[in-house]
């Protein structure tokens, strides 16, 4: 694996806006971003503090303390699909990441779903990551808890739970929106403030539980029967379990989804792909590892239902628990914040190319702000939509989730499918790569390793589980295959509608029309 500093000769280096002139769009968005605003933009994607503190009762209470395993195995398909994103990010500086990957080096088409799909994840994950405050604000104070009793306090699977956590959450989407219309340089500095704080506050956090450590790494290797009542025995519990660990490792290509507003994209955009998910893995893992080792009853039956709210308060004490527990709630905010801007690039990238149905408005940038205003209160709204759909439903909750990662995964296998095929007939990387992020001699096989990881882990996410989705209702339990089909087929058809209109417009580097983005269809 190769990466160098741009120019390779250590001269200038480029200018961002000729570089992106390349491409045939001009500058419109607001370059401000530095390297640790582009790490920070990926970093808080992933969000351990919000992952990590919203399904560790998830993930322990399906498969006991060795859940812990899923993890590594996770981190490490997903490190590839990483490496894969790295060499295009290096290559195609971007807005809208995976769709202007797959546009590169795949058919118009699969570059419109890949894209189309992955707006709705990120609408859909925002939903999800918002309804986090439901798990930590009211253990912080009741006073959180608006509507329900203070039983509902930090749990969604009751119906006085499930209804504030659509309270918190919409206030939440709203302070999103509301910033993400302000403007980049705004959106940089709350998310860099919030990184900074999950950073510091999650270190301070594995040493204090390091502090209070009542039993060896031994832990790792209790399953609390979690096997019994499996067909497969532990492997299917380990297999549900894995969902949590799918859950936090994705959204890391939002470093690239702000190509167009970070300073060198080329540069820094690949390194902060890579070390957003290699510190997440670090921290996320050390964290649950010391927590395990330190919760003074690895029996307790609230860390199946509570998860790690209950081991901090438990081990640390009511106030240096509420203190961590608060900067998880930042970590949440910035979370929520950088989901929604990354679906607020994707859809304005597709729209400046036509894509999108009123492209013309979609794609228009305030001359204020430097931001799409349009994207913007458009991805807001329909995350509140899909919030007042889950309203009083508790068990709709976890088809959310569901649902949000698998937005995710099919749209990097439409990435990674076509990269891999390109790879086997010689025709990546290109002979014009220069001197940018590149795998080298194993690029093939961390390809590989990523289209069959990304394979199993969708097949094994959308699997319609009794454990996960309940078997009292049969559209609950086939929830995620069924909402997953349904967005597939309506951007399957809004693919055969727009299409006869597009034109050649933006199809591929190779063939770059003369005209600028104001002349495209749409």
């Amino acid at each position: 694996m190769t990466t160098q500093e741009i120019p390779a000769g250590g001269g200038p280096a480029p200018d961002d806006s000729s570089d992106l002139e390349k491409f045939g769009y001009r500058q419109e968005l607001e370059r401000s971003l530095g390297s640790f605003s582009s790490f920070a933009a990926g970093f808080s994607y992933i969000s351990i503090m919000t992952g990590v503190f919203q399904l560790f009762f998830f993930g322990f209470g399906a498969g006991g303390p060795a859940f812990i395993w899923t993890w590594p195995l996770v981190f490490l398909g997903q490190l590839c699909v990483a490496l894969c994103f790295a060499e295009l990010a290096g290559q195609f500086p971007l807005a809208g990441s995976v769709y202007q990957w797959a546009k590169q080096i795949a058919k118009p088409a699969t570059s419109w779903l890949a894209g189309w799909i992955m707006i709705i994840g990120a609408i859909v994950t925002a939903g999800a990551v918002a309804v986090a405050y439901q798990i930590i604000l009211p253990q912080v104070s009741t006073a959180f808890q608006i509507v329900g009793s203070d039983a509902d306090a930090g749990l969604t699977s009751t119906p006085g739970g499930a209804q504030n956590a659509i309270i918190l959450a919409l206030v939440l989407v709203v302070f999103a929106t509301i910033v993400n219309v302000i403007g980049v340089k705004l959106m940089a500095k709350i998310n860099n403030f919030g990184v900074a704080v999950e950073l510091s506050a999650v270190i301070l956090l594995i040493i204090a539980l390091a502090v209070h450590i009542k039993r060896g790494p031994q832990v790792v290797l209790e399953t609390h029967g979690a096997g019994e009542g499996h067909s497969l025995g532990y492997l299917g519990a380990f297999l549900v379990a894995s969902l949590m660990s799918a859950y936090v490792f994705y959204g890391f290509d939002t470093a690239g989804s702000l190509a167009e507003e970070t300073t060198q994209p080329r540069k820094h955009a690949p390194r902060a792909i890579l070390r957003a998910i290699t510190a997440s893995f670090v921290v996320g893992g050390l964290v649950m590892l010391v927590g395990m080792m330190a919760v003074g009853d690895i029996n307790a039956e609230e860390l199946s239902t509570s998860g790690m709210p209950y081991l901090l308060k438990s081990t640390l004490g009511p106030w240096l628990g509420n203190a961590f527990l608060i900067c998880s709630a930042i970590a949440i905010t910035v979370c929520c914040l950088a989901v929604q801007t990354a679906a607020i690039r994707m859809a304005w990238a597709m729209a400046r190319d036509g894509r999108l149905p009123f492209s013309k408005a979609m794609a228009k940038v305030s001359p204020r702000s430097k931001t799409p205003i349009l994207p913007a209160l458009l991805t807001g709204g329909l995350t509140v939509v899909v919030l007042l759909i889950n309203l009083g439903n508790q068990r709709a909750f976890f088809i959310l989730t569901s649902t949000a990662i698998i937005l995710f995964y099919i749209p990097y296998l439409m990435v990674t499918g076509p990269m891999l095929l390109r790879r086997l007939r010689g025709q990546w990387p290109r002979p014009e790569h220069g001197p940018y992020f590149k795998l080298g001699r194993w690029g093939t096989l961390v390809n590989l390793v990523a289209v069959v990881y990304g394979a199993a882990m969708t097949v094994n996410l959308i699997w319609p589980r009794a454990e996960v989705y309940g078997d009292d209702h049969w559209y609950f339990q086939w929830g995620a295959v069924i909402v997953t089909a349904l967005i597939v087929i309506i951007g399957a058809i809004m693919l055969y509608v727009r299409r006869r209109t597009w034109g050649s417009a933006h199809t591929s580097p190779e063939h770059m029309p003369d005209s600028t983005p104001d002349t495209l269809p749409g």
